[in-house]
């Protein structure tokens, strides 16, 4: 049998949990820094699943502002950490510069991805529940809005059309283009 069989199996555990755990943790971070409402159902789950490791670091990292330090340090912690053992069961080795380059890349696609989804999640639901609000519509709105707002800044409501959701999502792709290869550049020249 070959050396893979278990290998990629272990490898997909080990990301599909630990995305998942990064992706909660850089949620909590975003929530927090938008002010949005904790007594919001979801983000009291996030703030379950995460204050564990997260009051441990905050007796020793203080936030900066609103932007909670120690949420993303914890992130980088466990993403590094993940990084790490992924490529050491693949047989792959890299620099600690590269690695930390490939975790920051990483990290940055995750926050670029999140307001995607988020923005995109929020002008589907917005063609079905006119007036109607629900935990998951408020969580998205909160989360967007910051956003949405400077969009509509740049193009305004045209005829009752409001264009910012797609104006983000094209500065989001754009920003993913522009920063994400040239991090990638830099690993492989690391490597």
């Amino acid at each position: 049998m070959d050396s893979t069989y278990m290998t990629n199996p272990v490898i997909f555990l080990i990301d599909t949990f630990i995305s998942l755990y990064v992706l909660a943790i850089l949620l909590r971070f975003l929530l927090q820094w938008v002010n949005a409402d904790f007594y919001n159902p979801y983000i009291q789950l996030l703030v379950k699943i995460t204050h564990p490791p997260l009051k441990h670091l905050r007796r020793v990292i203080p936030s900066i502002g609103r932007a909670d330090t120690s949420c993303i340090l914890l992130a980088l912690i466990i993403q590094i950490s993940s990084t790490y053992t992924i490529l050491m069961l693949k047989g792959v080795s890299l620099s600690v510069t590269a690695l930390f380059l490939l975790t920051v890349s990483q990290l940055i696609s995750t926050l670029l991805n999140i307001y995607l989804f988020a923005i995109f999640a929020r002008a589907i639901l917005s063609w079905f529940s006119h007036g109607y609000s629900n935990p998951a519509t408020t969580l998205l709105q909160s989360l967007t809005e910051p956003l949405l707002k400077i969009c509509r800044g740049i193009v305004p409501v045209i005829s009752g059309i409001d264009l910012s959701p797609l104006i983000a999502i094209i500065a989001l792709q754009l920003a993913k283009m522009l920063i994400l290869p040239p991090i990638e550049q830099m690993i492989t020249l690391l490597g």
